[in-house]
């Protein structure tokens, strides 16, 4: 049933690909890949190959790419997305020397991959696991391990109809888990190789402030105002926050959107909500960026550095059902962050709502609470900030301990 899905998958994919660019980019990806592989691998290289499903696993597992690159300089690497918002954003990485999206994962694709990579060493990040492509590995004696692993009672690993999803799980001879809860659940399911190395993540976002993190046009468009940085958002998020910016926006107090989905539909929904003074990324050349008091982001790659020039962070997709984005990115610059509420899934979340400087929302007003709290009180948000780089800083050494386990 499996095998039958994903080819069912596949058909579903070039039938739709003509009428969604994001899409038709991963359909358009796929069709290249094995002919990208032979291309670019010889028979005789030493490989490592590294798997991640979209871009938020990159970054992710970057810290641990970062040192197998730098130990191990002569295998070639092999990057593999799922996603073109991985993809197309990380194409041209400097981490590997080939990238490629990962092919549908039937029978023949995982046997001619496999072929085409002979990876020495792969390493998945978080999930995305593809039973044929693991199988295969584990076929070819091949090694692997999974990092920065979540797991959750009520996915199909464990459940009675999981088997196949389950057995994938055992191609990897070691899975770094982010909790505990996590080890006992691969332990219930008699995986044993298992490590609470926490999250890998706390080790990248914490680099984030050996970079330069300088965007002239961000600090053009600030000035000496309060800045509020609105990171990730669907439209869950925006039909609370803009009210709320239409009402509080100012040369004093300054909002910058930069929205998941940066579509021209997407985008022109927005501005066309907003009566604040507002500029696009995309238009921003000559213009005096200091007179406008919304900044929407029409663009990726630049959140990062942005959340360094907020005073608070609303980071979206927790007031829907999309999933919460990156939180840990803006508390390491030690600012106040402020999420919806649905963070179920996210013990990171958990955590920092109770251990540090995390506020949740539900309503309209406590939107508004939450702002108004944040906005009036420098106090508040320094305390609330520095809680929240304390706890990054507290929560590293996921990459210390996978490292130490690597050896090739």
């Amino acid at each position: 049933m499996y095998n039958l899905g994903i080819h069912i998958l596949s058909f579903t994919l070039k039938i739709i690909a003509p009428f969604n660019s994001k899409i038709k980019l991963g359909v358009d990806g796929r069709k290249q890949t094995f002919e990208y592989l032979s291309d670019n691998i010889n028979t005789t290289d030493r490989t490592i190959w590294f798997h991640c499903s979209s871009l938020g696993e990159y970054e992710q597992g970057l810290p641990v790419f970062e040192k197998l690159r730098d130990n191990y300089p002569h295998h070639k690497i092999i990057l593999s997305f799922f996603s073109p918002s991985g993809y197309e954003v990380r194409k041209n990485t400097k981490i590997a020397d080939i990238v490629i999206y990962i092919p549908l994962d039937t029978k023949a694709n995982s046997k001619q991959f496999m072929e085409l990579v002979h990876p020495e060493f792969t390493v998945f990040v978080k999930y995305d696991i593809w039973p044929n492509l693991l199988l295969e590995l584990k076929n070819q004696n091949r090694r692997a391990i999974l990092i920065s692993a979540l797991f959750r009672k009520n996915q199909s690993y464990f459940k009675f109809f999981g088997n196949r999803l389950r057995n994938a799980l055992f191609a990897f001879e070691h899975i770094f888990v982010q909790d505990e809860n996590s080890k006992n659940l691969l332990n219930t399911i008699n995986y044993n190789n298992v490590t609470v190395s926490g999250d890998t993540r706390y080790d990248r976002v914490s680099n984030q402030l050996e970079q330069n993190n300088e965007l002239d046009f961000i600090s053009n468009f600030k000035n000496k105002s309060t800045c509020v940085v609105i990171g990730s958002s669907w439209e869950a998020d925006e039909a609370l926050l803009i009210p709320y910016i239409n009402e509080h926006a100012s040369e004093n107090l300054k909002f910058i959107i930069a929205p998941h989905e940066v579509n021209s539909g997407h985008i022109n929904s927005i501005s066309s909500k907003l009566t604040a003074a507002t500029v696009l990324f995309s238009e921003k050349d000559g213009k005096h960026l200091k007179d406008f008091n919304v900044f929407i982001i029409d663009t990726i790659g630049l959140l990062s550095k942005i959340y360094s020039y907020a005073d608070i962070a609303y980071v979206g997709g927790a007031m829907g059902k999309t999933g919460l984005h990156n939180i840990l990115e803006p508390s390491t610059f030690g600012i106040p962050v402020i999420i919806g509420k649905n963070y179920k899934k996210f013990p990171e979340a958990y955590a920092m709502i109770n251990k540090a400087g995390v506020l949740t929302i539900t309503t309209n007003k406590d939107l508004q609470d939450a702002f108004g709290a944040l906005i009036t009180s420098n106090e508040k948000r320094e305390f609330l900030g520095n809680q929240n780089l304390k706890f990054i800083k507290e929560s590293k050494g996921a990459v210390i301990q996978i490292m130490d386990y690597i050896h090739i």
